[in-house]
């Protein structure tokens, strides 16, 4: 997960393809792809201007390359 600003965050392909899922409160927007399901992003709750983003799903980043990144596949077990 990487936390960007409102406004820092630019979708340059495939915004078409995302749908939006909302509750409670409708302050969180939890976007997730309509092919295949996989969560993207969301603008969080606690601070609506923060975007929290699952670089996971982003083509072309290597996830071991971050110094400081806790990987998991899925799994709650670290």
């Amino acid at each position: 997960m990487l936390t960007v600003r409102v406004g820092d965050l630019r979708i340059v392909q495939g915004s078409d393809q995302l749908t939006l899922y909302q509750w409670n409160t409708g302050i969180a927007r939890h976007y997730f792809c309509r092919q295949c399901g996989i969560y993207t992003h969301h603008q969080r709750r606690r601070d609506p201007l923060q975007i929290g983003v699952n670089v996971g799903c982003l083509e072309g980043v290597d996830l071991t390359e971050f110094e400081t990144a806790e990987v998991r596949n899925g799994s709650l077990d670290p």
